[in-house]
């Protein structure tokens, strides 16, 4: 088996694996870039695979950057079975579609501009009709539940507490009489955390794919709830507004259902009518996916139910739906609290909110989830003091708080405990980490656990019977070096094999059988796109 690692490699989204066997090829994750602008970049170039090699997609949960390339992929020809629990499926359904809108009305924009300038439209990256068809694709996949998708493979999903319908996935692939068995971890969550199950423990397999956003972290939980009530009642104690930059599905629905505790609980005292605003309509329509399917969450939430105390409903809670809603939150100046999207501040009305709070000393704007390099929010926990936004220098005198509790992922040392549990493990494959988070991983689980590792760079492939890279043809290192985001050599270094692959293809042409026999329409599409990535380079 080949495992190639297309996105959330040496970096913390774009998760994309394809898994080749002797039986074919499918696809864990096709997720989408986000934070600098040279990974969302990526997400504008053409798959560095061929589409209908794959046989089915397993998608480990319904954040856009495991789920957003999907549309996509779909646009690109794929039509074969998407394999999610029925949290992810529903929770797809309404996230791509907002997805769908956001390239949609990004293009608009730009094709605007590009008009003013005589310059050709704009196309989208995918269409609401993608996300749509898209979703016609997906299957229903049960917890705990083994099913094939195909001969010689078998899977099964398993709770991995990350978000809600988030699953860690067993996967089985016989070769030639030979079983061999791959986890992949998906993004893995917390032990205790509100609403969602512990992440199930897995003991067996010969090869784990892990993630690793929180290597050499870990978070703190001694009284991070305390400390969140807090900046609650000292934000509100001088008047300001708390902003909480929240990803619109799983962390927003956590702030609800601390907020819930608090003020059935009466513990914001004199503020504890305060008004709480959830502004992002996706969130909204989450909230609603999330009141569906209580009976998939912990005990502790299931017994609130039956109690009938639903623990994402209190008093004074306000869903901001339209645009109007949202821009009056700015002109409003009595204390509140909004939580809105998205989580690292990189789109949505959140910036909105930033750039009217930002500069007010009494407001605070509250972290609760990974912020990627390049994003404005690691820009302002890095403490930025001036910051861009719609074309205006904000001064940023708000208090810059950050409570990594909420975060969905798993810290250093649970990533570590999680991975012990295989003790006979051939080797962990390291992926969704940035370089630090990755080598402190790595060197925890060759130390502490005594565990072989591979970290997987982005655009390898590796043969796991080896786990030696696998080398690639001319060409095919070609579209990669022009398609890393690396600056790439001038085009004259590429003459001599752009000059082979036209003789090549020439050669095949002339004969009827190796044109079938050669997949020379690959050929040609392969050369076409190396000529057209070198012309754009220059």
């Amino acid at each position: 088996m080949k495992l190639s690692f297309y996105g959330a490699a040496e970096t913390v989204t774009g998760s994309c694996i394809i898994v080749e066997h002797t039986g074919g090829k499918f696809m864990v994750d096709c997720g989408m870039f986000q934070g600098s602008k040279a990974l969302r970049e990526l997400n504008e170039k053409e798959f560095q695979f061929i589409v209908s090699d794959i046989d089915f997609l397993i998608l480990t949960h319904a954040h856009i950057d495991h789920s957003g390339m999907v549309p996509k992929l779909v646009k690109h020809g794929f039509n074969k079975p998407i394999y999610a629990t029925k949290p992810t499926n529903e929770l797809c359904e309404i996230m791509l579609a907002d997805s769908a809108h956001i390239q949609e009305t990004d293009a608009e924009y730009d094709t605007r501009k590009n008009k003013r300038k005589g310059l050709p439209p704009v196309e989208p990256i995918y269409t609401m009709q993608d996300a749509q068809d898209a979703m016609k694709l997906f299957r229903e996949a049960e917890y705990n539940e083994e099913f094939s998708p195909q001969e010689n493979i078998r899977m099964r999903f398993n709770d991995s507490g990350h978000m809600l319908g988030s699953a860690s996935v067993e996967v089985w692939v016989t070769e030639d009489g030979k079983t061999e068995k791959i986890v992949f971890s998906g993004d893995l969550g917390n032990h205790d955390k509100p609403l969602l199950k512990d992440p199930a423990i897995i003991t067996e397999a010969d090869y784990v794919v892990l993630e690793s956003t929180y290597g050499g972290r870990n978070h703190t939980y001694v009284d991070a709830s305390d400390k969140f009530l807090d900046i609650v009642r000292s934000t509100l104690a001088v008047g300001g507004t708390l902003v909480i930059p929240a990803f619109a599905v799983g962390r927003t629905q956590e702030i609800l259902y601390e907020l819930n505790y608090y003020k059935e609980n009466n513990l914001l005292g004199a503020y504890n009518d305060v008004r709480v605003f959830v502004d992002s309509p996706l969130a909204i329509k989450a909230t609603e996916v999330f009141k569906n399917n209580y009976a998939a969450m912990d005990a502790e939430t299931n017994e609130l139910v039956s109690e009938g105390d639903d623990p994402l409903v209190f008093s004074n809670l306000n869903f901001s739906v339209t645009a109007e809603d949202s821009k009056a939150l700015n002109t409003d100046e009595e204390p509140k609290i909004i939580i809105s999207a998205s989580g690292m501040c990189d789109a949505g009305r959140i910036r909105h909110h930033i750039k009217h709070n930002a500069y007010k000393e009494n407001c605070t704007i509250l972290f609760v989830g990974y912020q990627a390099e390049g994003s404005l929010g690691r820009l302002l926990l890095d403490g930025e003091k001036d910051i861009k936004l719609f074309g205006e220098r904000i001064a940023v005198n708000a208090r810059i708080e950050n409570i990594d509790y909420f975060s969905g992922h798993a810290d250093h040392n649970s990533l570590v405990k999680w991975a012990g549990n295989f003790k006979n493990v051939k080797s962990i494959i390291l992926v969704h980490g940035e370089d630090e988070a990755l080598k402190a991983l790595s060197d925890s689980l060759q130390s502490e656990n005594g565990q072989n590792v591979h970290i997987a760079q982005h655009m390898s492939t590796i043969d796991l019977s080896d786990m030696k890279p696998v080398e690639e043809s001319s060409p095919r290192l070609v579209l990669k070096t022009l398609r890393s985001g690396v600056e790439p050599p001038k085009a004259e270094t590429y003459i001599d094999t752009l000059a082979q692959m036209a003789q090549n293809i020439a050669n095949t042409l002339k004969d009827k059988e190796k044109l079938l026999e050669e997949n020379a329409f690959d050929k040609i599409k392969l050369f076409l796109e190396c000529v057209n990535d070198i012309l754009s380079k220059e």
